[in-house]
């Protein structure tokens, strides 16, 4: 994840799981993991771009990687649920 920095991806990923939160039904995980799943999700959204033929979200402006971390947090919140049946509780 290069381009912004540790704290450019803190925001990033407080953000998108912020917005994860608000995409998908039900309630989010809690500030903490949303968090947690906002910054995995830019993890999970920057290999599909790469892989796709698009640049990894460090090498994008700041809205792009907010938007290419948010499709990560949706998919890993989906993939979450499903294994978690829904269970996952707040911290």
């Amino acid at each position: 994840m290069e381009g912004h920095g540790i704290i450019a991806w803190i925001i990033i990923g407080v953000i998108a799981g912020w917005l994860t939160g608000k995409i998908m039904k039900g309630s989010g995980f809690g500030f903490w993991m949303d968090m947690v799943i906002g910054l995995i999700g830019a993890v999970v959204g920057g290999f599909l771009a790469t892989h796709l033929g698009m640049a990894g979200p460090g090498q994008h402006g700041l809205i792009i990687s907010i938007i290419i971390a948010v499709i990560g947090a949706v998919i890993l919140t989906v993939l979450v649920r499903l294994i978690s049946g829904g269970r996952v509780r707040e911290l």
